[in-house]
């Protein structure tokens, strides 16, 4: 028995054999097109004398595939047909427009009917026959005749109606024809035959342009009309929704692609500008009731924005459209609110709506639209957040002015202090009423494990900015002020030891609660910059309190950091109330690197190493003040620079911390010539005897340890700081003293290097003696050279090269055995 299957599976298997037929024809017509190419060429080849053999019968490769050609059949037709459709409907415009008017009214009707007929009968034809690009391009060609007739029927019929009332209708009907004629090829057309001309299966159309076309042309219609009429602004934004409505049924209908796609994008565009009209009018409004229509139209554009993502096929979908219409519902009501309430509230307003979308959380909505109603309340939060910026930043900021006019005088209050050079942000009055409220609900959020830790550090940083504004929004005397700021500082500190103990080490709270204590701490020290008392209480106030929550092991490493940054300040402003002079204010500042220094020794024996280096840091930022301070007298440069240098030897005693000796004795070095400097000393050897003694003797304590260092490594060091700046010098000096030193030291260097035979001190000394024994000789060699008569120096050279070049071999000989002496020093 014949087992004949159903319609579906004997589909499926017409359409495998027919892409098995497509592949293998393609197949052959690569392998026609090969041959005929190997034809030609055999033919160009006989053509020409000594021509070599034909090529072989397969020209690729093994395992290589066969050249492909650039243009595939299918896409060739489709081009042809879309130029053929192009100039048809060029060919009927420009009969339209030009011929027009050689015929009358029965011949022009029956023309353009007789024309339209057949583009748009032909299609059902042609897919019958399996032709379905062709019949594609027929039918667009017919629904482009169809608008040809629209336009030559209010030419002849409609002259006198208006040009916009014409349009709208016309584009209605076109609609309308055109989806019932992409319907009616469906029907029209068997299933087999589409499947023939590969038009697909239900989902897919036979004709699949008018369709998306009558989609597209469904846009104009109802704002084309609006125009018409002269509707108001309102009237246009409804009819925009209204549109954006009717194109988010279609795409959320189960049609093929590209219908929804149109529709998609129609609702978008349309339901965009529909949204932006509405806002603009209901915000534009100067009362409650000019504002209501707006609001009402945004409340539309909600309403379908919530049916779309009720009714989404895709969860992506559902949330941006949710959350679209979670942000229209607070621009409508707080458009009414803005009319209705003072300008500082309604920011404030707007937020309470958005809190109140969270609501959307208990409802028994999808979960995807929850997440987009509560995506909306989220933006409106952050947009509230961000109307504060410019307040907060004023508070962190303003007070940098003060720097250039210290102790100016007492402000009128801590607003004058603070915003004395900045302009103060309208509407600011109820910034911290914003920040405390975001920073509930996000505290909300955290205690039901929401985001955690992100929304307990937000609510922590937003609180903080709070209760930082409080005072200047609401003009407190300057004194208040500065101790609002300081209590600010203290419970931060408190929050962040607590949140340590609660985690057992470092955490996000506790960082956050540290960095804000020291942000805190930093405004503070420069708001107090007003007044000359102020700043002493307050930057001892602060050292001391660091100082205290430096004891706490969880803390050190910012908060004593912290401490001798204040107690910086505090020695420079100690000094500046004492009248004394910069350089002299550097020794005050000297004893915040000493501290540091105990205080790094203290950690380092606790086992905290990021301690140390932090409190290191900043004992040699101090330093570095005070090195700038006392730059302008070399006195005090010197003093400053050896008590910085006791301070890194008493450093260097730590076991870890070795290398600092080196710097120590940098420092050691530079404050004896800074003291030389101040003393007026300008002979280069009381500069350089000293380093080169010190090298010297550490080269010899070395090489004694270790016999394999070399001599350069050991010794060369220290002879060259000294050698070479006197020899320098002595080429500059006319008297006889340093030339005979120098030489006599020379000397000696160079016989020590002998009898120890040693490199170092044989090369350097001998090159350092011969170089002086020249610079004596100097004057009587250009004595005797002066006397010579001009011919004379070059026969002399020519008589050396002569010499030279005679005897280079054995030259070459001599510098070997030189260098191989050599080699064998030390």
């Amino acid at each position: 028995m014949t087992n004949i299957p159903p319609p579906a599976e004997e589909l499926r298997l017409l359409d495998a054999e027919l892409r098995q037929l497509d592949a293998r024809r393609a197949v052959l017509l690569r392998r026609r097109e090969w041959l005929v190419h190997v034809l030609r060429t055999a033919s160009a080849q006989r053509s020409v004398p000594g021509a070599g053999q034909m090529p072989p019968v397969w020209p690729v490769a093994p395992g290589a595939a066969a050249p492909r050609p650039e243009a595939t059949a299918p896409g060739v037709q489709n081009v042809l047909l879309l130029l053929g459709g192009i100039l048809l409907t060029v060919a009927a415009i420009a009969f339209t427009l030009v011929g027009w008017g050689h015929l009358g009214i029965t011949g022009r009707a029956l023309v353009l009917a007789t024309v339209t007929l057949a583009a748009l009968s032909a299609p059902v034809w042609l897919l019958r026959r399996g032709l379905g690009s062709t019949a594609e391009a027929v039918a667009a060609l017919g629904m482009a005749l169809t608008v040809l007739d629209a336009y030559a029927l209010h030419e002849v019929a409609f002259d006198g109606s208006g040009g916009l009332g014409y349009a709208a209708a016309a584009s209605a009907v076109l609609s309308a024809a055109w989806a019932a004629y992409g319907a009616a090829a469906d029907l029209l057309v068997p299933r087999s035959d589409q499947a023939r001309a590969g038009a697909g299966t239900a989902a897919r159309p036979a004709l699949r342009l008018p369709l998306p076309f009558a989609v597209v042309t469904a846009q104009v219609p109802l704002l084309l009309w609006a125009l018409a009429v002269d509707a108001g602004p309102h009237t246009l934004t409804a009819v925009l929704l209204v549109t954006a409505a009717a194109d988010t049924v279609v795409a959320l209908r189960p049609a093929h692609a590209p219908v929804r796609i149109v529709g998609l994008v129609g609702a978008c565009v349309a339901g965009a500008l529909g949204v932006l009209s509405a806002g603009w009018l209901c915000w534009s409004a100067s009362a409650p009731g000019a504002a209501a229509p707006g609001a009402a139209l945004l409340l539309l554009a909600a309403a379908i924005a919530l049916a779309a993502a009720r009714y989404a096929p895709k969860p992506e979908v559902a949330l941006c459209a949710s959350l679209a219409a979670g942000l229209c519902l607070v621009a409508g009501a707080g458009g009414v609110l803005r009319a209705w309430l003072p300008g500082e509230w309604t920011v404030p307003g707007c937020l309470a709506l958005g809190i109140a979308l969270l609501t959307a959380v208990r409802t028994p909505l999808p979960r995807p639209m929850r997440q987009g109603v509560v995506g909306a309340s989220l933006v409106v939060q952050g947009l509230a957040v961000l109307w504060t910026l410019p307040l907060v930043a004023g508070t962190l900021l303003g007070p940098v002015a003060l720097i250039e006019r210290p102790w100016s005088g007492t402000p009128l209050d801590i607003r004058d202090a603070v915003f004395q050079d900045a302009a103060w942000p309208s509407y600011a009055t109820a910034a911290p009423l914003v920040l405390a409220a975001v920073a509930g609900v996000l505290a909300l959020a955290e205690r039901r494990a929401v985001r955690r830790p992100a929304s307990g550090v937000g609510a922590l940083v937003l609180a903080w900015a709070a209760v930082v504004v409080t005072p200047v929004v609401l003009e407190l005397p300057y004194g208040a002020g500065l101790v609002a700021h300081g209590a600010v500082v203290v419970v931060a500190l408190g929050i962040a030891e607590r949140a340590r103990r609660g985690t057992g080490g470092p955490s996000a709270p506790a960082l956050t609660a540290l960095v804000l204590a020291l942000v805190t701490s930093v405004t503070l020290a420069l708001v107090s910059l007003a007044t000359e008392a102020g700043t002493i209480a307050v930057l001892l106030a602060l050292a001391a309190l660091f100082g205290v929550a430096s004891t706490r092991p969880g803390l050190v490493a910012f908060t004593a950091p912290a401490a001798l940054a204040h107690a910086t300040a505090l020695a420079c402003a100690a000094g500046a109330s004492a009248g004394l002079r910069p350089e002299h204010t550097a020794l005050l500042v000297l004893v915040v690197p000493a501290v540091a220094a105990l205080v790094a020794a203290r950690a380092a024996r606790a086992g905290r190493s990021a301690a140390t280096v932090t409190v290191e840091a900043a004992g040699a930022g101090a330093a570095l003040l005070a090195l700038a301070l006392a730059v302008t007298d070399l006195p005090v440069l010197a003093s400053v620079l050896a008590l910085c240098g006791v301070v890194t030897a008493g450093t260097a005693l730590r076991p870890e911390r070795r290398r600092a000796g080196h710097a120590a004795a940098a420092l050691f070095l530079l404050a004896a010539w800074v003291r030389l400097a101040a003393w007026e000393v300008t002979t280069p050897e009381a500069y350089t005897l000293p380093v080169s003694v010190a090298a010297l003797a550490v080269g010899h304590l070395r090489r004694r340890r270790d016999p394999s260092v070399s001599s350069w490594a050991a010794h060369g060091a220290g002879l060259s700081v000294t050698l070479v700046p006197s020899l320098l010098a002595t080429w500059g000096d006319p008297h006889w003293l340093r030339p005979l030193l120098l030489g006599t030291a020379a000397l000696a260097v160079t016989l020590v290097g002998a009898r120890s035979r040693l490199q170092a001190p044989l090369v350097l000394g001998g090159g350092t003696l011969a170089l002086v024994a020249l610079h004596e000789l100097a004057p009587y060699i250009a004595q005797v050279v002066g006397v010579l008569p001009r011919w004379a120096p070059p026969a002399l050279a020519g008589l050396v090269l002569l010499a030279l070049g005679a005897t280079y071999e054995q030259r070459l000989r001599d510098a070997r055995r030189l260098r191989e002496a050599l080699g064998r020093l030390h």
